[in-house]
């Protein structure tokens, strides 16, 4: 790994496993309702649509972190949005996350300059099947840190969109991380603490 990237990303477990199984990539009708009951509950007491997401890495600030975003997830916590503002999401709303083709990852990385991640790619690795994303997305100019002008300076967004016909939802997943720097970050996802 580059010294000057300073990139580094925390191989941790997903924080957010309310149950086993896989990524779902059809869910069913229980699944969809459940989900839409979870985000409702989950705004009722005041929690963060964010914190619905499937996290991985630490909570510090200053650490790296990352979550999923599928199908059963979108709708938990579009779900919570909706809920704060009195409402419920219609068939249309959920229909339009269900139809999406792709399985969102984000991750943090860290940098000394403004534009350390421009051209960052990502790709999976399951089981020695590389899986390219459909898109991916950097922050062209990065946020400061509370750290500067220290180490780790600048904190940027990676975000990579998987087709999900691509996608073994019960294989062992690794998110492998290439800074334009060189260089590889890893980190194995358990897709099945995630629905």
């Amino acid at each position: 790994m580059s010294r000057s990237w300073g990139v580094v990303l925390l191989a941790g477990a997903l924080l957010w496993c309310p149950h086993a199984g896989a990524i779902e990539v059809a869910p069913s009708s229980a699944q969809i309702e459940a989900a839409v009951q979870r985000g409702t509950e989950s705004a009722g007491r005041r929690v963060p649509p964010d914190r619905l997401y499937a996290w991985f890495g630490s909570d510090d600030e200053l650490q790296p972190r990352g979550f999923i975003l599928s199908k059963l997830v979108g709708i938990a916590v579009m779900a919570a949005h909706f809920a704060l503002r009195g409402q419920s999401p219609t068939e249309a709303d959920l229909r339009q996350v269900l139809d999406g083709p792709s399985l969102l990852v984000t991750v943090m990385i860290f940098g000394d300059r403004p534009n350390f991640a421009v051209n960052t790619y990502v790709v999976m690795d399951q089981g020695g099947t590389t899986i390219k994303p459909v898109t991916v997305r950097f922050d062209g100019s990065a946020a400061r840190t509370p750290a500067w002008p220290n180490s780790p300076a600048y904190r940027a967004k990676v975000v990579a969109s998987f087709n999900y016909a691509d996608l073994d939802p019960w294989a062992k997943t690794r998110l492998q991380v290439f800074p334009p720097g060189g260089g590889e970050v890893s980190v194995e996802l358990d897709f099945s603490t995630i629905d």
